[in-house]
């Protein structure tokens, strides 16, 4: 397979009212025929966002925005354009844009296209129909700020069980373990 897949660099930049630092961030191999649409959804999937059901667009450059179009949503000087339809083709080495999902706590990414083609079998070692990551780092915040499940955001950490809670399916687990680590 020839090296004709873009690579682009997504770093994690801000949500609800937040700014991450250090920044948390994916690589992703896309094909130039693969839409926006596509490489939100990979980008959705990658950090973790379980709820779809909010308002998504990118912001390129020229202040094209790709979303899907709402007049309600229109910005005089703007154009916009239905990201189900775009091709990542329109992308060049270097580029920067915005992708934003949820358009209400605003979790901000900043997409940098690598400055080569790649080879999506050599990177992936498959050939993949969507955009897929195949690179990551750091920690992704949960899309509501839950730290646990129940977590009504003002209750005070619980605390905790040190694996005393789980079965004894592993050596440190459960209340019962004579394999304490010490």
């Amino acid at each position: 397979m020839a090296r004709t897949w873009l690579s682009i660099r997504v770093d994690f930049v801000e949500g609800r009212g937040k700014h991450l630092w250090p920044r948390p961030g994916r690589i992703f191999a896309a094909a130039r025929n693969h839409t926006f649409e596509q490489f939100a959804n990979a980008i959705d999937d990658a950090f973790a966002r379980w709820d779809r059901s909010h308002l998504q667009e990118f912001t390129l450059a020229d202040k094209t925005r790709l979303c899907i179009p709402d007049l309600e949503w229109e910005i005089e000087g703007e154009r916009m354009h239905d990201f189900r339809s775009v091709k990542l083709s329109r992308l060049h080495p270097g580029e920067q844009f915005v992708y934003v999902f949820d358009l209400g706590d605003d979790w901000t990414h900043l997409c940098t296209v690598g400055p080569d083609r790649i080879d999506p079998v050599e990177t992936l070692g498959i050939l993949p129909d969507r955009p897929l990551p195949y690179w990551g780092w750091g920690d992704i915040p949960d899309q509501y700020c839950r730290r646990w499940d129940g977590d009504d955001g003002e209750s005070p950490l619980p605390q905790d069980p040190k694996l005393t809670d789980l079965p004894p399916l592993r050596p440190y687990w459960g209340s019962q373990s004579h394999w304490r680590r010490p």
